[in-house]
């Protein structure tokens, strides 16, 4: 003997109840069969809705009972053919006026009870078992229907009735095992009081009756067909890379059933766990599939955690104050108080102290659990022994669940790491003495967000997302975004990285995409974007909530660093290519790096001195190996050492700088590089990073430029280079008579920071420096007489690009 059970999806139409219809009829071939129907699709809610109306005097309960009737008659006369449909119609007119004629009471009284609410909702079974047993029929298939209220009896608490096993076993055993027929046909939730009135089982009653009667019949198997194809490692609405279970215990089942798992509800599966019946989990729609076995002990496989669930919206209750200490029966009353109002407790926790108990409940019950509590403890928190009960909402509960937990230390771990990463903050945490399950409360709006990462994590060892938003999409920008799309390939293959680009800005527009923007033709997405407005961006973005997000500053805008602080404290990475944080007043900078520490994210800016040159991340590592910076050296400045690398006399020195402008070296006002500024900021960062608390006025700026070049507009500033010509040579001979050449240098020595320019001799680290680049000599503790010396291109679009793209791959691998 085998039970199927097909849910509300499997019999919503007269097409989907034919595919039940095969099913059933081609396991009766194989082996008696009973089959156990649920209610058309929605049905159970619309009775339900109809009697409450009716309850509150609004006559449109009728509406919705002929909207009913109409479902069902069109059901019949697309299921069956004409000569077959006048016995089946008329059942259903009349199961149909006896509603009508329950709801009409219900008005005149204004009141529905729980009896009366169970007998209306009873309906919607009895209507599609008839259905689908008038199916068969009509195709000639022998069965025979039953009627589970004369063999499932329960007490009467109507709405959650408890069966009686000893009397219901043997009634059911009765009616099977004396007939002759090999398929039988059952309305699923319903059952019957002692009295005969109607009862039914509560949620997942249906699995609930297919389970009753495959325990009392020692089944061979019991099945549940449903529309997905078994138990998934993950919701597969919010995990797109969610994955079937071929096997799982049946403690793993019910853990995860209960907290959020749609497929079983964990009350369904008590009748068959406690006899071994094998339970499969089946897709009516997609027969072929495997679906999940259900057993006592599944297979030993490399599986750690079996799957990941979530239920909510829930509420978090908190009872504290000193007066609990050392006192015992506080948590008795707690949970008494809860149980008298019939409030279901989902999860606890209780410090170590004594000092307060935590319990989550359903959002829907936590105002009553509420008043409940702070009735039973009035006088305590009267007398300040305890402090009224506090209450936290628009929460949820996140659940990892596996036997093979237990036997594997570290993955609490590797959650709360997976999920501080992500800015995930846990609310309350419970793990039960077995193992099977450990059990986090999170904002409901964290709950995508933290199943991704989770999944990743356990399930995805092949790729990890990472998403990312870069503003700026000019020289340097267009270049990062060729080398992310030409090494997307390599990331996934070598990295195991999803790398995608979500958001995208520039001076007027920017475009955000969840589902990631295509970098072979960018352009367009962003050109149809809307007007760039940082607050809107950064807002946006975080309510994406993203797992793995780094924001990309590829510009140099001081208001584009002034988003950093927000994206920080909500564990968003930053990656900026811009000067301008870093650079700025030395609390601002200290206290993004503060907030980078304290949300366990990063704040990168390795393209801040030297571009794709490893300068400050060697900086980080000689400090975090323990050594100490006694003295900085260097050329910072891939424009200053351009122009006086091709600065010989033989032509103008402003036709050198012209030259670099039109090679990209300099930014659009070149003053900004020729001044000394930006060499100052880069020096200070240095200085900064290695422990030294200065600000920008503290470097001392000496420069080489008259007074005069720095005043007007650009055309103005290179009239000025061309009137001071004799000044730059001067510079120049006075070098090359030594046989020395200019350098723009920065050095911090003693705690003091300067900027200048330098005649070098050969025996110069600095002196043999080519074109655009750029060098640093840290001289150290350990590297004292030899400095430590990092040198190569300073500047150009390309290695720029390449030293954002290392920072990224830095923020998301940390």
């Amino acid at each position: 003997m085998q039970v199927l059970k097909f849910g509300g999806s499997s019999v919503a139409s007269a097409d989907t109840i034919m595919r039940v219809l095969e099913l059933a009829q081609a396991a009766a071939r194989h082996e008696p069969t009973v089959v156990v129907v649920s209610a058309l699709s929605g049905v159970t809610d619309a009775l339900i809705s109809a009697g409450r109306l009716a309850a509150a005097a609004d006559a449109s309960y009728r509406e919705q009972l002929q909207e009913l009737e109409q479902r069902h008659l069109t059901v019949v006369r697309e299921l069956l053919p004409l000569t077959g449909q006048s016995s089946l119609l008329s059942f259903v007119k009349a199961h149909c006026n006896e509603l009508e004629s329950i709801c009409n009471g219900v008005f005149a009284l204004g009141e529905l009870s729980a009896r009366t609410l169970d007998r209306l909702v009873s309906y919607g079974e009895l209507l599609s078992s008839g259905v689908v047993a008038a199916g068969l029929a009509a195709q000639g298939t022998a069965h025979q229907w039953l009627d589970s209220r004369q063999l499932i009896r329960t007490n009467a608490r109507y709405g959650h009735a408890a069966v009686d096993f000893a009397t219901t076993n043997p009634q059911i055993q009765a009616a099977v095992n004396g007939a002759e027929v090999a398929l039988y046909v059952a309305p699923g939730f319903v059952a019957a009081a002692p009295d005969g009135s109607t009862t039914t089982l509560g949620r997942g009653g249906s699995d609930y009756t297919a389970a009753i009667f495959a325990g009392a019949l020692g089944a061979s198997r019991l099945e549940i067909w449903t529309d997905v194809s078994g138990m998934m490692t993950a919701d597969p609405r919010l995990v797109r890379a969610a994955r079937p279970i071929s096997r799982i215990s049946y403690q793993e089942a019910m853990e995860l059933s209960h907290f959020g798992a749609k497929v079983l509800y964990p009350p369904t599966i008590q009748p068959v766990m406690r006899q071994g019946i094998p339970l499969w989990i089946k897709n009516t729609f997609v027969p072929e599939d495997a679906g999940t076995l259900v057993e006592v002990a599944p297979p030993a496989n490399h599986a750690i955690v079996r799957g990941i669930s979530s239920i909510g919206p829930v509420a978090l209750l908190r009872l504290e104050g000193s007066g609990m200490v050392g006192i015992p029966g506080f948590s008795r009353r707690l949970f008494a108080a809860l149980a008298q109002e019939q409030v279901n407790v989902i999860l606890i926790t209780q410090s170590s102290s004594e000092h307060s108990i935590s319990v989550a409940v359903s959002a829907a019950e936590a105002l009553r659990a509420r008043q409940a509590a702070d009735a039973e403890f009035t006088s305590e928190i009267a007398a300040g022994r305890l402090d009224p009960l506090y209450c936290e909402d628009e929460l949820a509960i996140v659940a990892l669940v596996g036997e093979q937990m237990k036997n594997h230390p570290g993955i609490s771990g590797r959650l709360f790491g997976a999920l501080g990463q992500n800015g995930v903050n846990i609310r309350a945490i419970a793990q039960g003495s077995s193992e099977k399950n450990i059990s986090t409360v999170i904002r409901q709006q964290d709950v995508r967000k933290a199943i991704n990462v989770l999944h990743e994590t356990f399930f995805e060892a092949t790729t990890r997302q990472v998403n990312v938003v870069i503003a700026g999409v000019g020289n340097v920008g267009g270049k990062l975004l060729e080398q992310l799309a030409r090494q997307q390939p390599w990331l996934r293959e070598k990295l195991r990285l999803n790398l995608r680009v979500v958001g995208l800005a520039n001076s007027r527009q920017f475009v955000l995409d969840e589902e990631g923007i295509n970098l072979a033709n960018w352009q367009p997405a962003l050109a149809a974007g809307p007007a760039l407005d940082l607050a809107a961006l950064t807002q946006q973005l975080l309510a994406l909530n993203l797992r793995n997000t780094v924001f990309v500053d590829v510009t140099a805008s001081a208001d584009v660093a002034q988003v950093y602080a927000d994206l920080l404290a909500r564990s968003v990475g930053v990656v900026a290519c811009n000067k301008v944080a870093a650079s700025s007043e030395y609390e601002n900078y200290a206290q993004l790096k503060a907030l980078a520490q304290e949300f366990n994210t990063q704040f990168l800016f390795e393209t801040n001195v030297g571009a794709g040159l490893p300068v400050i991340g060697t900086l980080g590592d000689l400090l975090r190996s323990g050594d100490e910076v006694r003295r900085m050296e260097a050329v910072l400045s891939g424009t200053l050492n351009f122009v006086f690398n091709n600065y010989d006399g033989s032509r103008p020195f402003a036709e050198v700088v012209r030259q670099a402008q039109a090679e990209g070296y300099t930014e659009p006002d070149p003053r900004l590089d020729l001044t000394g500024v930006d060499v100052a900021r880069k020096i200070l960062i240095l200085a900064r990073e290695a422990g030294h608390a200065l600000e920008m006025n503290d470097v001392e700026n000496i420069s080489f430029l008259p007074p005069s070049c720095l005043e007007g507009d650009v055309p103005a500033f290179y009239e000025q280079l061309t009137v001071h010509e004799p000044h730059f040579r001067a510079l120049y001979d006075a070098a090359a008579a030594n046989g020395e050449k200019l350098r723009f240098v920065a050095s911090f020595v003693d705690g003091k920071a300067q900027v200048g320019l330098q005649a070098l001799p050969p025996s110069h680290d600095l002196y043999s420096l080519q074109g655009k680049d750029n060098a640093v000599l840290f001289y150290t503790n350990r590297y004292v007489e030899q400095p430590l010396v990092i040198k190569g291109a300073g500047a150009g679009a390309e290695v720029t690009a390449s030293g954002v793209f290392a920072d990224v791959l830095r923020a998301v691998q940390s």
